[in-house]
């Protein structure tokens, strides 16, 4: 007597009648979606792609917070001096810019890399979280370091920080002493008022925080995460989050305690 062989998976009636998952009218869509987009909007829409996105918005913002901080140690050099600055910074680019055009030009840059930042962070943690199984979320937030856990909650302080920023040193809508051009003036007016000095200290820490582990990640994003390369991506994220930390709160600091005024 014959002895038939068993079917394989694949050849049974079941899997040969069902279209496979590549084929399937979902996956069709999907993938004819992905290539009647233009190639950025659709590397942007990957996992990757908003991880790219998030690193080179993240260096956009590194840079300016060193160079302002930066700019703004020269007030312990005295009003001449800052307000100086200031005045500099408006007249960068000209004849071939009009006077303010380099900030005109720098703001909506800044401000699109803050959006773009914003949109892949909040796009990434909802990735995350699909992918993550629920029984593994208290474990994974136990694992994980306190900076990396506050970096949902960071990043709304800092986002607070920014818009009060503006309206307090920028603007002027924040601060009843506003004088425009009297930048060292501004500065001193708004900080001596202590709940506004604390609350650039607490948002200065948690920038400093945000600072920390959003460079710890560029680095892994950019490849940088062997074992050999741990430890100075890790020292030079600290370094650079404490020098920034501790630069921004002075200012306030010294308001308060009469070191400038």
């Amino acid at each position: 007597m014959a002895v038939e062989a068993p079917q394989s998976p694949a050849d049974s009636p079941k899997a040969a009648g069902s279209p496979k998952a590549a084929d399937s009218p979902k996956a069709a869509g999907s993938l004819k979606n992905s290539r009647s987009r233009p190639w950025p909007l659709a590397f942007y829409g990957t996992a990757v792609g908003k991880k790219v996105v998030m690193a080179v918005t993240g260096i956009i913002g590194f840079g300016y917070v060193f160079a302002h901080m930066l700019g703004n140690l020269k007030i312990y050099l005295g009003a001449e001096a800052l307000n100086h600055y200031g005045e500099w910074l408006r007249e960068v680019g000209v004849p071939a810019l009009p006077r303010g055009g380099f900030l005109w030009l720098a703001r909506p840059v800044l401000l699109v890399a803050v959006i773009l930042h914003v949109h892949a962070a909040w796009s990434l943690a909802r990735i995350s979280r699909r992918a993550r199984p629920a029984r593994y979320a208290t474990q994974d937030y136990l694992v994980a370091n306190y900076a990396s856990r506050t970096m949902r909650w960071g990043g709304v302080i800092v986002g607070l920080f920014i818009i009060f920023h503006l309206l307090d040193l920028t603007g002027g809508q924040a601060n009843p002493e506003f004088v425009r051009g009297d930048i060292y003036g501004n500065v001193v007016a708004s900080f001596s008022r202590w709940p506004v000095a604390f609350f650039y200290v607490l948002a200065n820490l948690a920038l400093g925080l945000h600072l920390y582990h959003g460079l710890w990640s560029l680095f892994q994003t950019l490849g940088f995460s062997h074992n050999r390369f741990d430890s100075w991506r890790r020292q030079f994220a600290a370094v650079f989050a404490v020098v920034i930390t501790l630069g921004n709160i002075s200012f306030p600091l010294a308001v308060v305690l009469g070191v400038i005024g």
